[in-house]
């Protein structure tokens, strides 16, 4: 359970939520996106509220949960094109914009293969690309690179890069501190459903890796 979480995204950051296994990271992703209830408090996105306006708050979200949760039996390219169809994004539209989104995730040429004939790296990377079809403007990954190997979590960062420079605001959560590191600007450290610390990724680390921060804050 969260415990009188307060937290302020700025549009354009590039976000990190971070925390051990059960600290509350996934259930806080859970009520930013109105997929879990939260019990106080207020949620809102550009000025949204998300309990009396979620219809509009959730068109400026993309979310790219931890779970595989698309058809295993249904083809990549559907996959992204048939989610646009849930954010009122035409049939046509879909279609051009997904040729750039598989192209961009490496995946063009497995816009034809049943989704349950993909790596594991190709299915986070379908993804990603299903969450952006609807051109979001807020992106919100839940450990993105989980189960891919090093060469494409590399070129995953660059893509995200991209994206966050092209002004999408992204928010990260990963085990993978060195991603915080190379990427986000901001970061904030849950422990048992507290914010413990919140600051810029520089000031948290202070010239010393962040693993060794997070380290020492969690076992306090």
């Amino acid at each position: 359970a969260l415990k009188g979480v307060s937290l302020i995204v700025e549009k354009g950051d590039f976000f990190a939520l971070l925390g051990a296994n059960g600290a509350g990271k996934t259930t806080l992703i859970g009520i930013l996106t109105g997929l879990v209830n939260k019990t106080a408090g207020t949620v809102k996105v550009f000025g949204h509220d998300i309990d009396h306006d979620f219809s509009t708050a959730k068109n400026f979200l993309g979310v790219v949960p931890q779970e595989f949760n698309f058809h295993m039996f249904e083809n990549v390219q559907d996959i992204v094109v048939n989610q646009a169809g849930y954010f009122g994004v035409d049939y046509k539209t879909a279609l051009r914009d997904s040729e750039g989104l598989l192209k961009k995730v490496d995946l063009w040429e497995k816009r034809r293969a049943m989704a349950r004939t993909l790596s594991g790296g190709m299915k986070r990377r379908l993804m990603i690309a299903r969450g952006l079809i609807h051109h979001p403007k807020i992106l919100i990954l839940d450990e993105p690179t989980a189960g891919v190997d090093v060469e494409l979590r590399i070129g995953m960062w660059e893509y995200l890069r991209e994206i966050n420079a092209r002004g999408t605001t992204i928010i990260l959560t990963t085990h993978y501190l060195e991603e915080v590191e190379q990427m986000c600007r901001h970061a904030a450290i849950i422990k048992q459903g507290e914010i413990v610390r919140l600051d810029t990724v520089a000031n948290l680390t202070k010239g010393q890796r962040l693993e060794k921060i997070f380290l020492e804050i969690i076992k306090q």
